[in-house]
C-alpha cells in the first residue's frame, strides 16, 4: 500500500504534533544552533555592508600611507610602534615620484588624552569629550571628499595662516549645538577658542554601527601643528588617477622605500587600499563565522542524536501499526518513506523556529542600536532550513531502516 509523498508528510506532522512537549525537547538543540548561525551571519552581513559602504565614501582609488597597519590614530601593534614616524614632507617626495598618483594629502590624528586630560569641546552650557581632533589639510576634502550639512571648508589662505576655524562632524554639530545653526558659533577646544565654519553631513557607514567620523572635528594641517608640536601621527592619502590605482601602489610603495630608505621585505611603513582592508575584515569575519558553525554544530549533534532517539521510540511504540501496513501491502521504502518523513518534519521544524527566533533577535538588535545595519540575508535562512532538513534525513536513516526490517507477522504479535 503505498501512500503519495503528500499523505506521508501529513502524517508525520500529525505524528509530530501528537507529541509535541517531547517533539519540542527533541529539537530545543536544533533550535538554537540554527539560531545561532542564522543571527551570527545576519548581524556580519549587515556589519560588511557598513565597513563596506565607509570605505566606499573614502574613495575607491585611494592609497593610504601610515606607520602603523590598523588605526592610524592609535599606537599599533607593539612591533610596530617602533617604526620612524610619517612626515608630512613626504606628500610632496610622494607626488614627485609617483606619475600615477593624482594627488597626496596630509593628516595629523592629535592624541585623545593631552596632560593627562581627554581633549573637551565646550561652549556655555554643553560640552563633550567624546571627540577626535584632526588637522587636515585642504588636499585632504579632495582625497576624501565629504558632504556638508552646512557652511563651508576652510581656505587654502586659512590654512596656511593656521587659523582657528574647524569643520565638525555631525554627532559633534548636535552635542555642542542642539538648536541648530552651528556655523559661526564659537567654541573652546582643549583651552583654545576655535570658530565653527562649516558642520559635515552624517558620514555613511562604520564599524559596529558608528562612524568616527561623526565626531570628528577638522582644524588646517598648519593650525594642528602649531598647537600640538609633539604629535606625530601622520596619515598620508595618495589618490591614483583613474583607472591605474594598482600601478599607483607600486609607485607609492617604491617612492616609500626610496624616501625611508627601506628595502624590499623589509618595511617600516604600511600601505594599503581599501579592497586590502576589506578583504582583511572579511578574513576576521571569516573566523567568527567559523566559531559560530563550530558552536552550533554541537547543538546540531545534540538535536540529531535526540531525533535518533525520539524516532527509535516511535518505531518501538509503532510496531503494530507498521505490521498492519506491511500486512496491507506496503513496501519497505514507504515505511522508510515514512519514518523519514516524521524526522525531516522533526527537524524542519525546529529549523523555522531557530529561522524565526533569529530574525526577531535580529530585529531587537536593530532597534536597541539602530546605527548598525542588520538584516537576515536570504542564504543564511536557506542554508539554516536546509541543515536542518539534513540533520533530520541524516539521523532518521536507521530508525527509519529499522522499521522497514519488522517482520510483519513478528509486529502483529507486538503488545
Amino acid at each position: 500500500m503505498a501512500l503519495p509523498a503528500t499523505e506521508n508528510l501529513r502524517m508525520a506532522i500529525h505524528a509530530v504534533w501528537a507529541h509535541r512537549f517531547r517533539s519540542g525537547l527533541t529539537i530545543l538543540g536544533i533550535v538554537i544552533g540554527i539560531t545561532t548561525v542564522v543571527t551570527v551571519s545576519s548581524l556580519l552581513t549587515g556589519l560588511r555592508k557598513g565597513v563596506v559602504t565607509f570605505f566606499e565614501e573614502f574613495g575607491p582609488d585611494n592609497i593610504f600611507v601610515s606607520k602603523v597597519s590598523g588605526d592610524p590614530g592609535q599606537d599599533g601593534m607593539p612591533k610596530e610602534r617602533k617604526r620612524r614616524p610619517m612626515r608630512p614632507d613626504y606628500a610632496e617626495a610622494i607626488a614627485r615620484l609617483s606619475p600615477s598618483v593624482e594627488r597626496v594629502s596630509v593628516s595629523l590624528f592629535i592624541p585623545s588624552i593631552q596632560r593627562g586630560k581627554p581633549i573637551t569641546a565646550r561652549v556655555p552650557g554643553y560640552e563633550s569629550d567624546n571627540v577626535n581632533v584632526a588637522g587636515i589639510s585642504t588636499e585632504g576634502f579632495e582625497t576624501q571628499p565629504r558632504e556638508l550639512r552646512e557652511g563651508r571648508l576652510y581656505t587654502p589662505e586659512e590654512a596656511s595662516r593656521g587659523d582657528k576655524v574647524a569643520v565638525i562632524g555631525a554627532s559633534t554639530a548636535d552635542a555642542l549645538f542642539p538648536a541648530g545653526s552651528a556655523t559661526g558659533q564659537a567654541f573652546t577646544l582643549d583651552g583654545g577658542e576655535f570658530r565653527v565654519i562649516g558642520v559635515f553631513a552624517p558620514a555613511k557607514g562604520g564599524f559596529f554601527g558608528e562612524n568616527g567620523l561623526d565626531r570628528q572635528i577638522a582644524i588646517p594641517l598648519r593650525t594642528a601643528q602649531l598647537r600640538y608640536p609633539g604629535s606625530d601621527r601622520y596619515f598620508l592619502v595618495a589618490k591614483a588617477r583613474p583607472g591605474i590605482r594598482d600601478q599607483a601602489l607600486e609607485e607609492v610603495t617604491a617612492a616609500l622605500r626610496r624616501i625611508r630608505s627601506s628595502p624590499p621585505g623589509m618595511d617600516d611603513f604600511n600601505v594599503s587600499t581599501p579592497d586590502q582592508i576589506i578583504k582583511r575584515f572579511d578574513a576576521l569575519t571569516g573566523l567568527i563565522v567559523l566559531v559560530s558553525i563550530a558552536i552550533s554544530g554541537l547543538g546540531l549533534l545534540v538535536g540529531g542524536i535526540g531525533v535518533m532517539n525520539i524516532m527509535l521510540v516511535s518505531v518501538t511504540e509503532r510496531t503494530r501499526e507498521i505490521g498492519v501496513r506491511k500486512a496491507l501491502g506496503a513496501r519497505r521504502w514507504d515505511i522508510v518513506t515514512q519514518f523519514l518523513m516524521e524526522a525531516i518534519a522533526l527537524t524542519g521544524a525546529g529549523g523555522l523556529i531557530g529561522i524565526v527566533f533569529s530574525i526577531l533577535v535580529t530585529m531587537l538588535v536593530g532597534v536597541l542600536v539602530p546605527s548598525l545595519p542588520s538584516a537576515v540575508p536570504a542564504w543564511a535562512v536557506a542554508t539554516g532550513f536546509g541543515v536542518s532538513v539534513g540533520v533530520g534525513l541524516f539521523f532518521g536513516v536507521w530508525p527509519a531502516v529499522q522499521a522497514s526490517r519488522m517482520d510483519p507477522v513478528e509486529a502483529l504479535r507486538y503488545e
